[in-house]
Parts: C-alpha cells; structure tokens; sequence
C-alpha cells in the first residue's frame, strides 16, 4: 500500500495545465458541460455539414432552400442559428462584412503570387466541424502548405481560443517554424493569445480576405478525406472516441496516404525527404 501512494502522490502534485500538457488534453473540455441536443436536431447538423463540404459557398439562405426541397420544414432563422453554432460559413464574397472579433487585428493576405516551393515555408490553419453521435465537437489541424503533412491538431468541445494555442504551440515544438502561417479571419485566429505566439518568434501572419474560398485549400481538402474515409463512417459516442479515431485517421494521412501531387508519396515521406536534402 505505501509502495502505490509513493506512486500516485507524485501525479496528484501536478498542476492541471501540466496534467492537461502531458495527455494533450484541451483545458476547456474539462470544464464544459453539452448542452443537450435531439438526435433530430444532430442529424440536421451533420447534414447540413454534408452539404456544406459539397457547396461551401453556400449562405444561408441557399442551405435554407436546399434543405427545405429535401423536404425539411425549415426556416432562415434556424438555419442561421445551426450554422453559428457549427462555424459555417459561406465563402461567397458578401458585402460590408464585418470582422467575426472587430476589437482584433486582422492580418493582410501574403500568398497573392507566392510561388510556394519548400516545407516549412508556409503553414496553414482552419477549425471544422465534427458531428457525434449524442453531440459535437470542433477540430482545427495545422499543416505544412507544401507538403500536406498535418503538424498538429487538437479537439475541443468549444470555440475558444485555447486549444488552437495548444496546437500551435505542438507544432512549433516539434517541427521548427515556419516563415509565414496562414488562416481566415476567424476570431481564434486574431486573437492576440494565438497571433502573439507567432509574431514573437518573427513569423509572418496572413490572413484569407473574404469570400476567398481558395486561401486555405488544402486544409479544405483535409477535411473532405477525414469526413468522408472516417467521420462520416463512425458515429463517435464520446470525445475520447472521436479523438482516438481522428488520431488514427491523421497517422493514415501523414503516414499512409499517397498523394498524386507529391509523385504519390505520403505527406509525411515527402516532408522528410525535402529537410534532408536541404540539410
């Protein structure tokens, strides 16, 4: 029996962050409690995520009329209120836009004419929608533009800002840096607590103009392969579900998966052998 509390005490001094740290294990998600939604409610999300993976321009009054020639009996209001609350939003230009978080800096766009020719020149980032059986969570993924490895990602129950700092700060860690990182204008992206990180390290921030549906392509593609090859075809009762399935799916890509434009090579073999050449 002392021999198991000289064991456990150890642990129990840690700090939570630290605890948090060491499990990769999103702060925030300790603390949320769901809010109940009807499995009715759930499956109009999902489809609704479908249909905006198929027609990301798509606002929602075009969401509306689609779902409602489905059949659905579905005002604009709700569609507005669902699509707030999964992060959708459509790439068509729309005027007099307004910044998602007005109080921060949003950065200019710098990959207009950049010829991106080398790993770790340029990395990206979005945050997803991921639908499950009894909920839903939002995932946002860090890759190397060039080469399509995802770095890092993390998973959280909430939009706040955290956990895309937790990623970020992986990255950074096991990869090096980039010269410039690029995302949209989403308010967990001009947070000062995720764009100080990078400008203290001297990295470029860009940022997606509006309506500017190609930024971030391969992130888009990203989430096409994970919905369709693993979260479409599982319905995660839990976090820990969706994050181990999600971890396995992210090995397949990095690791697995052959890309034709990288001469079929995996984003990961790829990645490796360009830092050797250039070494």
């Amino acid at each position: 029996m002392k021999a198991r509390r000289a064991f456990v005490e150890p642990c129990i001094s840690l700090s939570m962050r630290r605890q948090c740290e060491l499990l990769s294990v999103n702060r925030s998600s300790l603390y949320y409690e769901p809010v109940g939604q009807d499995a009715e409610e759930l499956a109009l999300m999902r489809h609704m995520d479908e249909i905006h993976l198929e027609h990301p321009f798509f606002g929602s009054r075009m969401m509306m009329h689609t779902l409602k020639d489905e059949g659905q009996t579905i005002n604009r209001k709700r569609v507005q209120r669902l699509m707030r609350l999964m992060g959708l939003e459509s790439t068509a230009p729309k005027p007099n836009t307004s910044k998602p978080a007005p109080e921060h800096a949003v950065f200019p766009y710098l990959l207009r004419k950049l010829k991106i020719s080398r790993v770790n020149q340029v990395w990206a980032s979005d945050i997803t929608y991921i639908p499950m059986a009894h909920g839903f969570a939002y995932l946002m993924a860090i890759i190397d533009w060039y080469s399509r490895r995802v770095l890092a990602w993390r998973l959280s129950n909430t939009l706040e800002t955290s956990f895309c700092v937790e990623a970020l700060h992986e990255a950074l860690a096991r990869y090096g840096q980039p010269e410039i990182f690029n995302t949209d204008q989403g308010s967990q992206f001009t947070d000062q607590d995720f764009t100080s990180v990078l400008l203290n390290q001297g990295i470029k921030v860009s940022m997606d103009g509006k309506g500017r549906c190609m930024d971030n392509i391969f992130v888009e593609r990203l989430w096409r392969s994970l919905k369709y090859e693993e979260v479409y075809l599982n319905a995660y009762d839990s976090m820990q579900e969706a994050r181990l399935g999600i971890a396995r799916y992210m090995r397949f890509f990095n690791d697995k998966r052959p890309h034709k434009a990288l001469g079929y090579q995996t984003p990961a073999s790829f990645y490796d052998g360009l830092l050797r050449e250039a070494a």
